[in-house]
């Protein structure tokens, strides 16, 4: 954009909004500008072109807060000098530069030099080329290079699976909210809570910027026998006392259907956990384990002559007490 623009533009005017407006109404007036005059709505249309790339270049700047401080300030600073016809040199500066006392008779060079003063007001140095790199009196990017593009938005949806799609994985359909139809696959190990992005597939940009996504929600139910923790996947696994007491071989379940065999030790205390090693969740971040963890059951009915063989037991069993670690701690 040519130096002039700038003290003959008013940008605020070009997007009509006020110079007070909000950083979220300014966006909100600017996308419906620029759905309005995409070139995309109006091909052929060169008048809806030309708006289109005024709007885009006005909000370039608004949108930008410190360009924005600096267009009010050197349209506030600039309301009454213009730039002469002088070219791109350095003729046609007469007015700005006597403003500050820098009239062109005063002797200094008419280099690119002779603006170092002006230019440092706007974190311009004489060597970064003037108006330039993004900042005030260029543009930033976006449709033929006026204005910074927006991206899309995204496209959110929801879904609930159950526990062995979520651990298996599984292509499934859903809909956005925004009412179409998309096919997710879901992938092997996928938590509760967890969010699938599918890049590119959300809404188009106004202004040919990248496409929103599809974000999904996943919600996993939970299951009668099987609790993760990360990838493990853990279990209860009763036993009888004498089995506990004894030791035994018992037959533990797993995810994909069959059973695994497990030693209990002879002594073997309720929550002890037994390990399966790779029996757990599969993902492509690896397996988990398998675990089990022994409750001994206590038995809820017994006969006569199973009661007389545990009172025989109990005059038998060591005198010991289970809880008297537990007392001794309790007392400090």
């Amino acid at each position: 954009m040519a130096s002039q623009d700038w003290f003959d533009k008013d940008f605020y005017t070009v997007l009509g909004v006020s110079k007070d407006v909000t950083e979220a109404d300014l966006k909100k007036t600017y996308r419906k500008l620029a759905r309005k005059y995409h070139p995309d709505s109006n091909p052929g249309d060169a008048a809806a072109e030309a708006k289109f790339k005024e709007i885009s270049e006005a909000y370039s700047v608004l949108s930008d807060a410190e360009q924005r401080e600096e267009y009010d300030q050197i349209r506030a600073m600039g309301s009454g000098a213009r730039f002469t016809a002088g070219g791109a040199g350095a003729g046609g500066f007469e007015d700005v530069f006597s403003m500050f006392g820098q009239g062109r008779g005063g002797g200094r060079s008419q280099s690119t030099a002779d603006y170092e003063d002006i230019f440092s007001m706007f974190g311009q140095g004489a060597q970064s080329g003037g108006f330039g790199s993004g900042r005030f009196g260029q543009t930033s990017g976006g449709f033929r290079g006026y204005g910074g593009p927006t991206r899309g938005a995204d496209v959110t949806a929801r879904t609930s699976l159950d526990f062995m799609t979520a651990a298996k994985g599984e292509t499934i359909s859903l809909q956005g909210e925004d009412g179409k139809p998309f096919k997710v696959k879901i992938p092997a190990g996928v938590a509760d809570g967890q969010k699938i992005r599918l890049r590119g597939r959300g809404r188009p940009s106004l202004d040919g910027g990248e496409n929103g996504d599809i974000v999904v929600s996943v919600t996993v139910k939970p299951h009668p026998v099987f609790r993760r923790e990360g990838l493990n996947l853990r279990l209860t696994v009763p036993v009888t006392f004498t089995e506990a007491a004894l030791g035994a071989t018992i037959e533990v379940p797993t995810l994909d259907g069959d059973v695994v065999k497990l030693r209990v030790a002879p002594g073997t205390p309720s929550g002890r956990v037994l390990r399966v090693k790779g029996r757990g969740i599969q993902s492509q971040k690896g397996a988990g384990d398998l675990l089990a963890e022994v409750q001994v059951a206590v038995p809820s009915h017994l006969d006569a002559s199973a009661r007389e063989a545990l009172e025989r037991f109990a005059e038998l069993e060591p005198a010991e007490n289970p809880r008297a670690d537990l007392m001794s701690k309790a007392r400090g």
